[in-house]
């Protein structure tokens, strides 16, 4: 085992952000109250207004494709469906919250490295019986500002395991690197599309929403960074693609509730994010939510929709490429210690977006992080950008 001290801003700036809440306003606990806290800035794909943005000119064709008289779903509610909440659940930990490491599976090449705080009793999708669904796991740390999220994670005997695990800085544009898969299959992260009950309360959603179609193009348009199929038709939804509610749609006969998230389809909309159901909308599992009036959504179809005009589409054919973060130096001072002794880790590095140092840092923020090793460890920085990772390695001898 290794202590660590990790030094950790404790409240983002309503400017820094741009948002109403801040980081540090959340509440810890399950499924609890952002307290008006979106993650990412506001300028941000998802969190931005796209009510006013030009039709996509293959629109129809794409709508079509989904199927027109296939109808909106909201794939979330209050209660449970066969001993599962319906839902993807979430939790708010405090920076004190042990992290811990967790094996990766099939995506391991395309996942970040923990550690991260995660505790034994984290809600997996489809709890109290998750079953052999997604099984995603998403955790915010409201003093870091990190979302951690895994995909099909499981936990035996304390120690947990997934097929995939993203870390997001939460107070930037933060993405994938080009092709590389998320907890999402799309490459995006799954918390910040979601219904929240919290929100509706509150009375309006700031960001889109994420949904699913059965087939998807093998492709993806921004915020998106990966595709999930074998299909090159171009009338088929590429990853990313961001459904909107019609303005002409009159919603004023649906319950207040319902209007909320009506409202977001209108002003934020929708974003592909993952091969399943037909325009299935996803939300956290709350048993204040009212059934009956979520029910009253699977009246809209998708011919009420209209595809935002997309960005860029990429293929296999046109996906940018550019150079990997460039790590100049990644020290130890000292390299040789006893037992308890403090060490300062410190790099430089160019061109990263996000940096994790493995084992038991995690995500780091600034130039340098102190650690007390118990045994002699190697170090490993991990400085990914749009592109690539990069990594460099130091070792602390401890005697």
């Amino acid at each position: 085992m290794l202590a660590v001290a990790v030094a950790v801003v404790s409240l983002f700036s309503v400017a820094a952000l741009g948002q109403a809440g801040t980081c540090s306003g959340m509440t810890a606990g399950q499924l609890t109250s952002l307290n008006g806290f979106v993650p990412f800035p506001s300028a941000n794909l998802w969190n931005t207004d796209i009510s006013t943005l030009p039709v996509d000119p293959n629109s129809t064709n794409i709508i079509n494709f989904i199927g027109s008289t296939v109808t909106l779903h909201p794939d979330f509610g209050a209660g449970q469906i066969r001993n599962q909440t319906i839902g993807i659940p979430y939790q708010v930990v405090a920076g004190t919250q042990a992290k811990v490491n967790v094996t990766l599976g099939l995506y391991f090449d395309e996942s970040d490295p923990g550690p991260e705080p995660i505790a034994a009793n984290a809600l997996i999708e489809g709890y109290p019986k998750p079953g052999n669904g997604d099984r995603h796991v998403l955790v915010l740390d409201k003093d870091g500002c990190w979302l951690y999220e895994l995909f099909n994670a499981s936990v035996k005997n304390g120690k947990w395991s997934a097929d995939q695990a993203s870390i997001w800085d939460m107070t930037i544009n933060d993405q994938r690197p080009y092709t590389w898969t998320s907890a999402d299959a799309a490459g995006l992260p799954v918390f910040v599309g979601l219904a929240r009950y919290d929100e509706v309360a509150a009375g309006a959603i700031h960001h889109a929403l994420r949904f699913t179609v059965p087939s998807s193009q093998r492709a993806f348009v921004l915020p998106a960074t990966h595709w999930a199929s074998t299909n090159t038709s171009t009338s088929a939804p590429p990853m990313g693609t961001r459904l909107r509610l019609k303005a002409s749609f009159d919603i004023s006969g649906f319950p207040a509730d319902d209007q909320v998230i009506l409202t977001a389809l209108k002003k934020y909309g929708m974003i592909l994010a993952d091969n399943g159901s037909a325009i299935f909308i996803s939300g956290a599992p709350d048993d204040r939510w009212n059934n009956t009036n979520l029910n009253l959504l699977k009246s809209i179809t998708a011919s009420n929709f209209e595809v935002v005009q997309q960005g860029t589409i990429y293929t296999p054919g046109n996906v940018p490429t550019g150079a990997a973060p460039t790590i100049s130096s990644f020290t130890a001072n000292p390299t040789s210690v006893s037992a308890g002794q403090s060490v300062t880790l410190s790099w430089s590095v160019s061109s990263s977006t996000y940096n994790i140092i493995a084992p038991q840092v995690g995500p780091v923020r600034g130039t340098s992080v102190v650690v007390v090793p118990t045994a002699t460890t190697t170090y490993t920085l991990n400085a990914t950008n749009q592109f690539d990772r990069s990594t460099a390695t130091v070792t602390v001898t401890v005697h």
